[in-house]
C-alpha cells in the first residue's frame, strides 16, 4: 500500500507517519507540507510545496497513491471564521478535489474532531466549519472516504503539538493522561492507536462513514 500524509509535522501526522514507516504493508509513504519532515526513511518520499491551494506543481508526485491521511488543520484560538474556514475547509477541499481528480480509487480519511457539527447550523463556529468540511469530503468521489472525530489524544513516542494552546495542556496534563486512558478508554485515544486505525481503514473499510471516539476505540 502507498500512503500520502498531510500534517505530518503536526502532533497527530507525526504519530501516523511513525506507524505508517513502521507497518511491513506499506510500500511507501509520501509526506505533503510546507515545511520539511526532518526525517529520513528507504520508503519515505517528502513533498516540501508552499502553497498547498495550488498542488499542479507537485501533481505527478501525488499518482498511484491508495490512501491519503489527512492530519493538516489548525486550531480555532485567535481566528475568526474566515481565517478558520480557509485553513480548514478551503484547503482541505483544495486538497481533496485534486486527489480525487488524479484517483477515485483512493481512500481518504480525514481527522476532525468530537463534538463536530454535520447540520453546520450549530452556535460553535469551529465545529459548523469541521461539519462544513466533512460533509463536502463525503460527496466527493471517492472509492472511501472516513472522517475521525477522536476526543482527547494522547501523543505518542516523541510526538509534540506545535500548536502553542495544545502545547500548554499537554505539559501541563501530560503526566495524568494516561490515568485518564485507563479510566475512560472510550474518552481517549493515542496518536498511536490512531495511525493503526487509519491503516486499517485504509486497508479494510468499516461500517460507517463518520465515526466516533467509542468507534475508534473498539478498532
Amino acid at each position: 500500500m502507498n500512503v500520502l500524509i498531510l500534517g505530518g509535522t503536526g502532533m497527530v501526522g507525526q504519530g501516523v507517519l511513525r506507524e505508517c514507516l513502521l507497518d511491513g504493508g506499506v510500500a511507501r509513504v509520501v509526506t505533503l507540507g510546507r515545511t520539511p519532515i526532518g526525517q529520513s526513511h528507504p520508503k519515505l518520499r517528502d513533498i516540501v510545496h508552499r502553497d498547498l491551494l495550488n498542488l499542479a506543481p507537485v501533481e505527478d508526485q501525488l499518482r498511484d497513491l491508495d490512501a491519503c491521511f489527512y492530519c493538516l488543520g489548525a486550531s480555532a484560538a485567535g481566528l475568526n471564521e474566515a481565517e478558520y474556514t480557509r485553513i480548514n475547509y478551503d484547503l482541505t477541499l483544495a486538497v481533496a478535489e485534486t486527489l480525487v481528480r488524479l484517483d477515485p480509487d483512493m481512500t481518504f480519511v480525514y481527522v476532525s474532531g468530537t463534538g463536530t457539527d454535520s447540520t453546520e447550523r450549530g452556535r460553535t463556529m469551529w465545529a459548523r466549519v469541521k461539519g462544513r468540511t466533512e460533509n463536502a469530503l463525503l460527496r466527493l468521489p471517492f472509492r472511501a472516504a472516513y472522517m475521525l472525530r477522536p476526543g482527547v489524544i494522547i501523543p505518542m513516542h516523541g510526538a509534540r503539538s506545535k500548536t502553542w494552546l495544545y502545547h500548554i495542556f499537554y505539559t501541563l496534563l501530560g503526566p495524568v493522561l494516561p490515568t485518564l486512558k485507563r479510566l475512560f478508554p472510550r474518552s481517549v485515544i493515542t496518536t498511536e492507536q490512531l495511525g493503526r486505525v487509519m491503516l486499517r481503514l485504509a486497508r479494510s473499510g468499516y461500517s460507517k462513514q463518520v465515526l466516533e471516539m467509542e468507534d475508534l476505540a473498539s478498532m
